[in-house]
């Protein structure tokens, strides 16, 4: 058994979140804050994006993982990982920036979710039988 959808997704979101994390380690440095926020609006935003991020992709790539050992059409986990994949670029973007995008913030937390709900009724229908 192979999971070489779940593994493309996760290549790529792994190097999403490789971005986000930059992105905190340089706004640490130019702020002079080793630790903590000292209240730096730019830096808690860039935490934020990236904690997010850590909250919501792995139980969507753990539940993309187990449906694909089961068998689900690789077109089907294509649209959830790239469902999930523009969903965190979206989010992330917004919610990095001081003035942030309502638009994306809103539309790359649909998308995440989008593809946490597909993937969760996707494996109860797995584990029950419903889906083949």
């Amino acid at each position: 058994m192979t999971l070489e959808v779940t593994s493309l997704y996760a290549g790529l979101l792994s190097l999403l979140l490789f971005f986000l994390s930059i992105r905190v380690i340089r706004r640490r440095r130019a702020a002079g804050i080793p630790i903590g926020d000292a209240g730096d609006l730019s830096l808690i935003r860039r935490q934020r994006a990236q904690g997010n991020f850590i909250e919501y992709v792995p139980i969507v790539l753990l539940l993309m993982a187990l449906a694909e050992a089961q068998g689900t059409q690789v077109l089907a986990l294509h649209f959830v990982g790239a469902v999930l994949l523009v969903g965190r670029i979206a989010h992330a973007t917004a919610l990095s920036s001081i003035k942030g995008n309502m638009v994306f913030r809103v539309g790359g937390m649909a998308l995440t979710f989008t593809s946490l709900i597909t993937t969760a009724i996707l494996n109860l229908g797995l584990a029950a039988g419903f889906v083949v």
